[in-house]
């Protein structure tokens, strides 16, 4: 069945809101029609243009063109590239609001998966300890203007870049540091690459900043030897103290992957890698390394997981996903012994380097495929007391799943960054004998966004 015959593209049409979607648009219906209109809240009325209409499902897609009734929780946004760079979407919702709707979203899935017991429910969102300023990394596109260089956003579906000079969720020294990177790339006649013609040179700017101010700075371009390039490096060192490393990463590809291979970084100036402290722990940050944007809220995160853990110092506990190591080294003090499993080499690198600076010289970090290893005896042994389980956002592979239920934990924890997924995977568990969900708790990891972050604590089903 279609769904396209009652609105057409370019139609105006007047929608009260009544929900927010998964990405953050208000919700409202027509007739028979979902309209999701981006910079709306449930409660308001307002006339939109329809852009947009799905051949399979009865859903629409909207640009609002005047608010005609707002709604009591709506905020003056802090940003001044709001609405147009495609982030932080939420920023006109008030920010306890905006942690309802999170908690909600978690809700939701979970009851889809009748996986809230009777009496349960999900715990408060924790709040970030900052809503503004909370964000430790920046990935930002070079792109020309009339006035030299700029680094910003795609605009939502398209190639447009919007310049985020005064973003107003990144630390400010990572604000601070991309203007005047790209005040030198304009003084230093630096070329940004542009995709139609594949002329230029500079394709992003990749800026991360620790716990001390101190700031890394990748310069992804399209070739080695570009006009300007080592020059740039050289006088944004000598310009801001602050910026202690800058490093060249080589991607000539087209396309939208970020960064090319490792192997072709070339280090400019100063230090190849940042050291961060999040909660007890410190982590090595090499250019390319994940690592959670807020600090603040990941500390507190961690510290949860830790006590979710209830380790005594004999237990055995096995972190999958661990990408730098930042959960298994913090584990690291309580456990006799923490094995770390992650596919990419270069994480597994930090998580080495990471164990040397916390002094955990009983925990190990393997590179490889997790369910391979998992199901290693020679690597897990007779299984673990608690396993960590930190997927990306698309979840565990039910392989890994299954290898984590036959090394028998008596508890898994499950950090997630996307309710559906996270849902998803939890009743896989329930199958393999883990159907005893404890808790399930919402962490705001990137205020004014979508984004859910969650921490669920699953035990055997008959320890129920």
């Amino acid at each position: 069945m279609r769904y396209i015959d009652a609105m057409i593209k370019g139609d105006a049409v007047t929608v009260a809101i009544e929900t927010l979607d998964e990405e953050g648009a208000g919700v409202g219906r027509v007739g028979e029609q979902r309209l999701h209109v981006a910079m709306t809240l449930p409660g308001e009325r307002v006339v939109a243009e329809v852009e947009h209409l799905s051949p399979h499902r009865a859903d629409v897609w909207a640009r609002r063109l005047r608010l005609e009734v707002a709604a009591p929780d709506r905020v003056e946004p802090a940003c001044p590239a709001y609405g147009r760079c495609g982030g932080c979407v939420l920023q006109h919702l008030v920010y306890a609001r905006q942690l309802e709707h999170k908690r909600a979203r978690l809700t939701e899935a979970l009851a889809a998966c009748r996986l809230l017991s009777i009496g349960r429910e999900v715990a408060p969102c924790v709040a970030s300890p900052r809503s503004e300023g909370y964000r430790n990394k920046s990935k930002l596109v070079a792109a020309r203007s009339d006035g030299g260089v700029i680094l910003g956003a795609y605009a939502p579906r398209s190639h447009e870049v919007i310049d985020l000079a005064g973003c107003a969720v990144a630390e400010p020294p990572l604000d601070e540091v991309a203007g005047r990177l790209a005040a030198l790339a304009t003084a230093c006649g630096v070329l940004p690459y542009d995709e139609g013609t594949r002329e230029g040179d500079l394709r992003h700017a990749v800026l991360r900043v620790n716990f001390r101010g101190e700031v890394l700075a990748v310069l992804v371009v399209a070739r080695r030897g570009g006009h300007g390039i080592a020059e740039l490096a050289r006088s944004l060192s000598a310009a801001d103290p602050r910026v202690v490393g800058v490093i060249e990463n080589l991607q000539p590809a087209p396309g939208n992957v970020l960064f090319g291979e490792a192997e072709r970084d070339l280090i400019l100036v100063g230090v190849q890698a940042i050291e961060e402290d999040i909660g007890s722990v410190r982590l090595r940050l090499s250019p390319r390394a994940f690592c959670q944007v807020n600090r603040g809220i990941a500390a507190r995160l961690y510290a949860d997981v830790a006590a979710a853990a209830a380790l005594t110092g004999t237990e055995r506990v096995i972190d999958v996903y661990t990408g730098i190591g930042g959960i298994a080294l913090t584990l690291a003090p309580r456990a006799a012994q923490v094995i770390g499993i992650e596919e990419h080499e270069g994480a597994v690198a930090d998580a080495r380097a990471g164990a040397d600076l916390n002094d955990a010289a009983h925990a190990t970090f393997l590179a490889g495929d997790a369910a391979r290893l998992l199901g290693d005896p020679s690597i897990v042994g007779q299984g673990a007391e608690v396993i960590v389980l930190n997927p990306p956002r698309k979840g565990a592979d039910r392989a890994v799943l299954e290898a984590c239920a036959r090394l028998a934990p008596r508890t898994i924890l499950y950090v997630s960054c996307a309710p559906a997924t996270l849902a998803r995977d939890l009743a896989v568990l329930a199958t393999l004998g883990y159907g005893a969900l404890r808790s399930a708790t919402p962490y705001d990891m990137l205020p004014h966004t979508p984004h859910v972050e969650a921490l669920a604590v699953i035990e055997r089903s008959d320890a129920a």
